[in-house]
């Protein structure tokens, strides 16, 4: 039993990445005061379509842009936490491509 939690506990370190895996477009809430890697804050910004084409694949021009150059994250303001500091909230612009399946 011991060799087998040792196992999961090395595989788990080997494999970090695997934690910050996330859908593209996914909407993210963090404690920080900024977005981490690979996320943008959902402020409305414009974004070109040339350097963002697959998130422009999923969100097309729902939240604005032109939809010829370019396109707009959402702009979601983030709730507070339960002791009232500001959170943040990011969406992934690199990630898995989710499945419509």
């Amino acid at each position: 039993m011991k060799r087998m939690i040792l196992l999961t506990m090395l595989l788990a370190a080997a494999t970090p990445s695997l934690a910050q895996t996330f859908y593209l477009g996914q909407i993210l809430t963090f404690p920080y005061n900024f977005c981490p890697a690979n996320t943008l804050p959902t402020n409305g910004e414009l974004l070109p379509i040339t350097q963002y084409t697959a998130l422009f694949a999923l969100l097309g021009t729902s939240y604005g842009g032109n939809g010829t150059t370019t396109f707009a994250l959402p702009n979601i303001k983030a709730p507070l936490s339960a002791n009232r500091s500001p959170l943040i909230s990011c969406i992934a612009i690199s990630g898995v491509f989710p499945s419509r399946d």
